[in-house]
């Protein structure tokens, strides 16, 4: 009984995490674009009135508010104020370190060597795994996902002989661990030839 409920616990939290930032950045969207219909009304009435021009303008002006101020990010004074702002206030929140460095792992643009794909050799098995850190000793913090859901699993510290690194993408092995193992061929393929 107890693996059901683990196996129902942890896929309801692997949904949860990501169903939930997507609701609230649905929701987030919608309140920005009621915050400033307001200021698009007066050009909206200017429109023909079979197009729905106040939210049209609404969501072109928040779109491009933050496109603004992505690119206000991505200059070096930008970076500096957002990398202030993630130290000071950010970072304190549980979780948030986590969400950005998967996130910035599935976009591509992950400066930190984290959330590096791996199998690690727990009992008798290979299974698919994630270094999180080298430690002093040269031994590994690996995460293990659960299958299917990839944001529930366990840590363990693992000695460097039963953690094997692997040469592939981020995202591949996520969707090996998402479609219940299918590609683990190729992960395998990944560790022979990294070791060889």
């Amino acid at each position: 009984m107890k693996p059901i409920w683990e196996f129902v616990k942890n896929t309801l939290v692997g949904g949860l995490l990501v169903v939930v930032p997507i609701y609230l950045a649905v929701l987030l969207l919608l309140k920005a674009m009621q915050s400033v219909a307001g200021l698009v009304r007066p050009v909206a009435k200017l429109l023909p009135a079979g197009i729905p021009a106040e939210n049209l303008l609404s969501l072109l002006l928040v779109l491009s508010s933050c496109f603004l101020i992505g690119l206000a990010v991505r200059a070096r004074t930008g970076r500096a104020i957002r990398e202030r702002i993630e130290q000071s206030l950010f970072e304190k929140i549980p979780g948030y370190a986590l969400i950005r460095s998967l996130t910035q792992r599935l976009a591509g643009e992950s400066r930190e060597n984290v959330w590096q794909p791996a199998l690690a050799e727990i009992e008798e098995a290979l299974v698919p795994a994630f270094i999180i850190e080298e430690l002093e000793d040269g031994s590994f913090t690996v995460f293990v996902p659960s299958i299917p859901t990839p944001l529930a699993g366990a840590v363990y510290v693992l000695s460097r002989a039963r953690v094997h690194p692997l040469d592939v993408p981020f995202t591949q092995a996520l969707q090996t661990i998402s479609r219940w193992g299918a590609g683990a061929k190729e992960l395998v393929a990944a560790m022979k030839t990294g070791e060889g």
